[in-house]
């Protein structure tokens, strides 16, 4: 059926113009986008609605490497600045999908780069209606709170501590080692 509509549109083009058949073409890429384009996490919540289930997740719902990148505005007291400053960090997450793992990465605050490749161990928890938490196990190190995709692929990410401290995202996983 996909190889009729696509020679139909072919033949269009040749008798009624380009702008008509790349219109329909258009048209017909997005109903064949809206029907099976649609990424891991939304056919996941797709089922979920189907199946009017609630998602089980687990620590095993974290395993991986999950690559990261952020940035926004550190306010005080936040690793010590006095003013409102830039602040970046990037690296990546390894969850050991038993609430344990590393962290490897480079953090700049203002102008400074604060640390560089820095690999420091987590901890994490995972709920069955799929959030969660996390803390870097540094003294006074950073708290997050997690809502995980039911398939573990991505989760958002808000910074809950230290106060002042205003990084949020989307993680994803990269790797399933």
């Amino acid at each position: 059926m996909k190889n009729n509509s696509i020679s139909r549109i072919l033949a269009l083009a040749k008798t009624s113009g380009r702008r008509k058949a790349m219109a329909l073409l258009l048209g017909f890429a997005t109903l064949a986008l809206a029907a099976g384009g649609m990424s891991p996490t939304a056919m996941a919540q797709t089922k979920l609605d189907e199946n009017d289930s609630k998602p089980a997740c687990t620590l095993e719902t974290l395993k991986g490497r999950y690559l990261f990148a952020h940035s926004g505005t550190i306010l005080p007291p936040a690793f010590g600045v006095t003013e409102p400053t830039p602040g970046a960090d990037v690296g990546y997450h390894i969850f050991n999908g038993d609430g344990t793992g590393t962290d490897t990465v480079t953090v700049r605050i203002g102008t400074n780069l604060f640390l560089e490749n820095f690999v420091t161990p987590i901890s994490y928890t995972v709920n069955a209606d799929c959030t969660g938490t996390y803390t870097v196990l540094v003294p006074n190190g950073p708290s997050f709170d997690l809502f995980i995709a039911p398939n573990g692929e991505e989760f958002a990410i808000i910074a809950t501590a230290p106060p002042g401290n205003y990084v949020a995202g989307i993680d994803r996983r990269v790797s399933r080692k």
